[in-house]
C-alpha cells in the first residue's frame, strides 16, 4: 500500500520474477508488431526517481526497430520557436512500434516550471492544451501509459550521494539535480498542479512508489503488461539449415588482417 514501509525485494526473487515479466514483455512487443498497435509509456518523477533503471529493464530484450527510448536534449533555439509539442510529436510511433519517453512533454509542467525557463503564459498554456493533446493521441488509437515514480526526499538525497561517489554514474548528476535538493517543495506543488489538470480518464497518471527500485520495476512492468490487452501471437517455425560442404575457401592469413590486443589474457 502506497505510504507503507514494505521489506525490500529479496535479489533472487526479484530477478526471477523480471525474468518472467520481461518475457512477457517480448511477447507484448511481437503483438504491437502484428497488430499494428502503437504504444507510448511516459515516464515522469523526480530526479534519480528510478525511471532509467526501470526503462533499461524494460527495453532490456526488446528489438530496438520496434521499442525505442526518446529522451529529448534541451530544446534547440529552432525549437522554442515552434508549438510546444511539435517536437515531441516527432518521435512518437508509427503502426507495430513502441516508444518509452524518458521524460517528456512534462518537462514544462516540472522542470521548466519549476526553474523558471518558461513563462507564467507559456505554463498555464500547456496545463490547458496537454490533456487535448492527449485525448487527440488516444483518439486516434494510441496505447498512452503514464508512469509518476515517487521517490522520498531522504532516498533521493541517499541516491545523489551515490552517485557522487560513484565514478560509473557520476554522470547522472548536474548542477540542476542537485538544485532540485533546495526546491523540494517547489516541485511537490508543481507535481500536484500536473496531476490536478491532466490526469485525465483518457489518459489517467499510475503512481509508481519507488524508494525500492526492485519492486518499482516489478510493479510498473506488471501494471503495464495488465493494462494492454495483448496475446502470444504465434511465431514463424524455424530450423537451422545443414551447413552445405566446403567448396575450397581458404581464409587468408592472419598476419593480413589487424586484431584487437588480447588485454583477457593478461587478466
Amino acid at each position: 500500500m502506497p505510504g507503507k514501509k514494505t521489506a525490500k525485494v529479496p535479489r533472487a526473487a526479484y530477478e526471477r520474477e523480471l525474468l518472467r515479466l520481461q518475457t512477457e514483455l517480448v511477447k507484448l512487443q511481437e503483438w504491437v508488431r502484428a497488430e499494428g498497435a502503437r504504444l507510448v509509456v511516459v515516464f515522469e518523477g523526480r530526479d534519480a526517481a528510478g525511471k532509467g533503471g526501470t526503462i533499461k529493464r524494460v527495453a532490456e530484450h526488446l528489438n530496438p526497430r520496434v521499442a525505442r527510448i526518446a529522451a529529448l536534449p534541451k530544446p534547440t533555439e529552432r525549437e522554442r520557436t515552434q508549438w510546444y509539442f511539435q517536437r515531441y510529436v516527432e518521435h512518437l510511433p508509427a503502426a507495430g512500434e513502441i516508444v518509452l519517453f524518458d521524460r517528456s512533454w512534462y518537462n514544462r509542467a516540472g522542470v521548466e516550471h519549476v526553474m523558471g525557463f518558461c513563462s507564467k503564459e507559456e505554463y498555464q498554456l500547456f496545463l490547458r492544451q496537454c490533456p487535448i493533446f492527449e485525448r487527440m493521441l488516444v483518439e486516434a488509437g494510441v496505447l498512452l501509459r503514464k508512469y509518476w515514480f515517487s521517490v522520498s526526499d531522504t532516498e533521493q538525497q541517499e541516491r545523489f550521494r551515490k552517485r557522487l561517489e560513484d565514478p560509473l554514474r557520476r554522470w547522472k548528476l548536474s548542477p540542476m539535480d542537485l538544485e532540485s535538493l533546495t526546491r523540494w517543495e517547489a516541485y511537490s506543488r508543481a507535481k500536484d498542479e500536473m496531476l490536478v489538470h491532466t490526469d485525465i480518464a483518457e489518459a489517467p497518471w499510475y503512481v509508481v512508489e519507488s524508494d525500492d527500485k526492485r519492486r518499482a520495476r516489478l510493479n510498473m512492468i506488471a501494471h503495464l503488461l495488465g493494462s494492454v490487452p495483448y496475446h502470444e501471437v504465434p511465431l514463424p517455425v524455424l530450423q537451422l539449415p545443414k551447413r552445405p560442404p566446403s567448396t575450397g575457401y581458404v581464409r587468408p592469413p592472419r598476419d593480413l588482417q589487424t586484431y584487437v590486443p588480447d588485454h583477457a589474457a593478461g587478466m
